[in-house]
């Protein structure tokens, strides 16, 4: 409780009032329930307060493994373990996320040698540890499996089954799924490993983006950029993520903004793990202002006081739009969303009022906002290394002596 009133939790959202007392009860669940609802705190609470129960009643600690969350992304898995930690402050319970990118000899380390009560892993690390017998999950009580059916579409589910089988059995475990959606091949896995679960739903996924102020900017391609510019240039205090949906998209775009010189960072899927893990504390913790990012960072990624979104490219699914989006607006706090429609991105702007249930507002952007942008710096330089270009193309270092030199 400590730790909870360290957070700031002042109230429940739908998803824990309806889940937290079943879950405490040690009952099975699936949860339809979007990010940003509150769901992560669902299970993390449920499952400290069973581990401090079960040694409350031992009377001594407990070794091994003994609870597992598997989610789809490393960010997701990064997000979790943070509000793990948090919320485990004052219990004695370690967590320790296992997730690719990252050092691997120091994290089979820590798994082998410290304590660890609470894992939060992706699939595919976690299976190379269980194949090399890093750690067992033979004591494992408690599965929690987020974001479902995007590990359905991420095609991780044969790599699940896989770490399923290594739990305990269902009857001897509890079993929570959460997930945005819950289709059929979701409510399968749910009868395959829960025991009579409790279904919970949080509000519709449309509902979650009411407290976002939403417009859509009627811009030529050219028009895009200067646009953005300038909305960045009229908030610059503020924080903010732009989204694109190719990687080379944004890199263009992060160049572009740097040159006029803009302060952002890139989160994209060529972007190296330890780069990753830096650029998001830059842009969590203020440093930076502006993000732009692929939907790698759409999902799962919970950063308090983000002013607005901008959709520099509309996305192709309408769900991407809806978690673009939350990434403001979190937990009920109002929030802002600016979407550009072009020659191409209008065509994907029915989809998406009918996935949201409301038309969206389509405006032509302010003169002010249309100003050209100052002329881009130069970029950067090469560094010099000395050399010059001969005849022919081929490079010479110039503080090298020629063989004349050498003999005189």
């Amino acid at each position: 409780m400590r730790a909870i009133a360290d957070q700031g939790f002042k109230y429940c959202t739908a998803i824990q009032e309806k889940a937290l007392a079943d879950v405490l009860a040690g009952k099975d669940l699936v949860g339809k329930a979007n990010t940003g609802t509150g769901k992560s705190a669902v299970f993390l609470i449920a499952i400290l307060a069973r581990l401090l129960q079960e040694e409350k009643e031992r009377g001594k600690a407990v070794k091994g493994v003994r609870a597992l969350v598997l989610a789809p992304t490393r960010e997701l898995v990064m997000q979790i373990a943070k509000d793990a930690e948090g919320l485990a402050k004052y219990c004695n319970l370690a967590v320790r996320p296992v997730y690719g990118g990252v050092d691997y000899r120091k994290q089979m380390d820590s798994l082998r040698n410290k304590r660890c009560d609470l894992v939060v892993a992706t699939p595919g690390r976690l299976i190379d540890f269980l194949g090399k017998n890093v750690l067992s999950l033979a004591q494992c009580s408690i599965l929690v499996l987020d974001e479902a059916d995007r590990m359905l579409d991420m095609g991780f589910i044969p790599d699940v089954r896989r770490i399923v089988g290594r739990t305990p059995h269902r009857e001897k475990r509890q079993t929570m799924l959460f997930s945005a959606t819950v289709p059929e091949d979701v409510k399968r896995l749910a009868m395959q490993w829960c025991v009579e679960p409790k279904m919970v739903e949080a509000e519709p996924e449309q509902v979650a983006v009411e407290t976002v102020e939403q417009v859509v900017y009627l811009a030529t391609s050219e028009d895009k950029y200067s646009i953005l510019y300038n909305l960045i240039k009229q908030n610059e205090q503020e924080r903010i993520i732009v989204f694109a949906n190719m990687k080379n998209e944004t890199k263009r775009l992060a160049d572009r903004l740097k040159r006029n010189g803009i302060d952002c960072v890139l989160l994209s899927g060529d972007v190296q793990q330890n780069k990753r893990m830096t650029r998001l504390e830059q842009f969590r913790s203020g440093k930076v202002k502006v993000l732009v990012a692929t939907d790698v960072a759409g999902r799962g990624i919970h950063i308090e006081g983000i002013t607005f979104v901008v959709n520099y490219t509309l996305p192709y699914e309408p769900e991407d739009y809806v978690h673009r989006i939350g990434r403001t607006g979190r937990a009920g706090a109002a929030g802002r969303a600016v979407s550009f429609a072009c020659e191409e991105g209008s065509f994907y702007l029915p989809d998406i009022e009918e996935y949201i249930g409301r038309k969206l507002d389509c405006v032509q952007p302010d003169e002010s906002l249309l100003a050209t942008p100052p002329k881009l710096r130069k970029a950067a330089p090469a560094k010099k290394g000395g050399s010059y270009r001969r005849r022919g193309g081929k490079k010479r270092n110039s503080t090298r002596k020629t063989r004349n030199e050498v003999k005189k």
